[in-house]
């Protein structure tokens, strides 16, 4: 019996020992994924804006790749993953960047024209449209008297 309850738990053991070396399926799905954002990540220019990112992105495919060519599923799906989060992040800098530049341009565009509409504009010259000013206080009033005595108090 007690060779039995051994045989037992040695088949139970190799039972659960091969369980927890498995792998899942192949990661085909995550590797094209992965592949197509970091593609679309070099497009967007993203060596430009966000040369660390990509070139990480780069990385973490290149160790799907391989972790996949020896049968570690698991391990390259999460490689294939992190490189599709890291191409991401170097799409969206990209894109970023690439607005920043756009305003900046439009910026020294917006400044060029402002100072050619001064240089050609004529001097401070008053528009003719405009009536005279008035004066809002009404005139002073003065009565002299007939004699030509002082106004005012007398001391």
């Amino acid at each position: 019996m007690t060779r039995t309850v051994m045989l037992t738990v040695a088949a139970a053991f190799a039972v659960v020992a091969s369980g927890c070396a498995t792998q899942g399926p192949k990661p085909t799905e995550q590797l094209t994924r992965a592949r197509t954002v970091v593609e679309q990540a070099d497009k967007a220019g993203a060596q430009r804006y966000a040369a660390a990112d990509l070139q990480r992105a780069h990385d973490q495919l290149a160790n799907a790749d391989k972790a996949n060519s020896t049968g570690k599923y698991d391990e390259a799906r999460r490689y294939a993953e992190a490189a599709e989060v890291d191409a991401d992040v170097a799409t969206a800098r990209a894109s970023d960047g690439e607005a920043q530049r756009a305003a900046l341009e439009l910026r020294k565009s917006n400044d060029s024209l402002q100072s050619e509409t001064e240089r050609t504009s004529p001097a401070t010259t008053p528009p003719t449209s405009l009536p005279p000013p008035t004066s809002a206080v009404p005139p002073a009033t003065t009565t002299i008297p007939a004699d030509n005595s002082p106004v005012g108090p007398s001391r």
